[in-house]
This record gives structure tokens, sequence and C-alpha cells, in this order.
């Protein structure tokens, strides 16, 4: 079968319709790249701003030294600052022999 004698080919576009679909594509590719230019730069300033606002907490660390008196059988339990009170003893390797 012959190419040139095919009846399926498609009729030839006018150079105006080409250059007219051309120019619309330019358009859309140029609105593209401002549209990619600015989402870059929103990204780089989201990330400025993390960064500012993560900076302006500052980190402190805090130590207790705790002195416990055993000898009457009282503990003392720290949890998010000081519990004072008494308590009973406990031994967990108490029931076991050595």
């Amino acid at each position: 079968m012959n190419c040139d004698t095919c009846s399926k080919r498609p009729d030839p576009v006018p150079f105006a319709v080409h250059e007219s679909a051309m120019a619309r594509a330019e358009r859309a590719h140029r609105r593209l790249w401002i549209v990619i230019i600015v989402l870059i730069i929103l990204l780089a300033g989201s990330n400025a701003a993390w960064i500012y606002y993560e900076s302006q907490w500052e980190v402190t660390e805090t130590r207790t030294e705790i002195q416990q008196d055993t000898s009457d059988g009282g503990n003392i339990f720290i949890v998010c600052g000081n519990y004072n009170g008494e308590a009973e003893s406990y031994d967990d390797n108490a029931d076991t022999e050595p």
C-alpha cells in the first residue's frame, strides 16, 4: 500500500493556524514558568519562616540533685517536680535468695 495514495491522510494545516497554536503554546509555557518560579520563592520563604520561628525558642537544661535517707524505709518520687511525702519502701528482690 502506497502512503501517497492513501485516502486516510489528514488535510494539511494552514500556516496561520499553526502559528496561532504555537503562540498559544508559548504563552502557556511562559505562564507555567512563572508559576514554577513563584512556587520556588514561596517554598524558600516558608522554610525561612520556619527557621525564624524555631530560632526564637531557647533550650534550657535543669539539673536537680536529690539526697534521701532511706534508713527509715521511705522513698521519694519525682514526676515533673518534687513529690514530698512518706512512702513505704519495697524491694523487688526481697523474696529471692542470693
